[in-house]
């Protein structure tokens, strides 16, 4: 599982309500598959707009300016062209995570909790066999932006060590520790990797879904993360159409 993500993870809901994770789940046997359709779709990126095949994809700084003379409206459309390309890999998965900041405690962790409900919605649908390919027993591992690498890695080893899992009665918990997602989790610098990548994108317009800022709006894309549900994880949670997991 391939994760960024888009908002602050800070308590200051003036800065950002929202603080958003996307990870985008891909076995091993389709590595080289969706490297190449991704490599494949850059190299149409530069015939048809210049668009440099090795340059960075990265939502936010994309639409906020440009060295290639790209108009700003083509720019959004290749963000849109991603999300559609993407669609159509029918062998992956993104699960999301949105915090919703508001009304929270003061002290409350919101990057904490966010990242391990990521990452316990990643080992559930593991556990259960539910991602594409009827692969069984299958274990992953995951990979992120380079940042908060040591916050991650000792979180999931806590989880693997001790897991509370609240009761479904909202009376006590169950200890079930971590097992399918193994290792540390690596990071990857997202200039290097069309992967991180695809997930910044995802998780912008996750987070655009929520908090749009006013070009977003001005265009209609406010609704874009749903052009991805082909391949979203539904069952993340029943409680949103997309699979979204709010809390």
């Amino acid at each position: 599982m391939y994760v960024d993500e888009s908002g602050d993870p800070g308590n200051n809901v003036v800065q950002t309500r929202y603080f958003c994770l996307t990870g985008m789940v891909v076995h091993e046997s389709r590595w080289r598959q969706f490297h190449g359709a991704m490599r494949e779709f850059r190299r149409n990126l530069k015939d048809v707009y210049g668009f440099p095949v090795r340059e960075e994809i990265h939502a936010v700084k994309l639409l906020r300016h440009s060295a290639f003379d790209i108009p700003k409206h083509i720019r959004l459309g290749i963000l849109r062209n991603l999300l559609d390309e993407l669609r159509k890999q029918e062998y992956v998965r993104f699960t999301s995570v949105v915090m919703d900041k508001l009304g929270k405690p003061a002290d409350f962790d919101v990057f904490g909790a966010s990242w391990r409900t990521l990452f316990q919605r990643f080992e559930n649908t593991l556990l259960n066999g539910n991602f594409p390919g009827s692969h069984a027993d299958s274990f992953g591992t995951i990979y992120t932006d380079a940042t908060s690498g040591e916050r991650l890695n000792k979180l999931m080893r806590k989880m693997s060590a001790f897991n509370p899992i609240p009761n479904q009665s909202g009376d006590g918990y169950r200890d079930i520790p971590v097992e399918r997602v193994i290792e540390d989790p690596s990071s990857r610098d997202s200039k290097h990797s069309l992967f991180i990548q695809s997930c910044d994108v995802a998780a912008y317009f996750l987070f655009q879904g929520f908090q749009p800022n006013s070009y977003i709006l001005k265009k209609g894309a406010r609704s874009y993360y749903r052009r991805l549900e082909p391949v979203l994880n539904l069952y993340a949670t029943r409680r949103n159409e997309l699979g979204i997991v709010c809390i």
